[in-house]
């Protein structure tokens, strides 16, 4: 379920991913077509165009991934997201380990 939502907010990142036609070719079309809806989500929920959503653009749009991590997403404490704040915070989440790995024992030498 994470995945998906993952792959679903990175269609807001289409504007740094160049060459989406190379997905489709690729078999990734699907990914292609996730990245668009969500960018057209995005334009959807910014009501005034500025490319950028308030916190009540975003209350009130189709962007259930960004409105649940806003605060998490507006690093700046600005009050608004970009499509390119958006990105940073999913790649932010792509870099955190899984799972810690458990420590290592202690050899006993004697």
């Amino acid at each position: 379920m994470r995945i998906a939502r993952l792959l679903a907010l990175l269609g807001v990142c289409a504007a740094v991913v160049p060459g989406q036609a190379a997905f489709a070719q690729h078999g990734l079309g699907s990914v292609v077509r996730t990245i668009e809806r969500a960018q057209k989500n995005f334009d959807i929920a910014d009501k005034n165009g500025d490319g950028l959503l308030s916190r009540e653009e975003a209350e009130q749009g189709p962007v259930p991934f960004i409105r649940a991590h806003f605060d998490a997403i507006d690093r700046a404490h600005r009050g608004l997201v970009s499509k390119q704040d958006v990105a940073a915070y999913v790649r932010s989440l792509q870099k955190r380990p899984a799972t810690a790995q458990p420590a290592r024992a202690a050899s006993a030498s004697s």
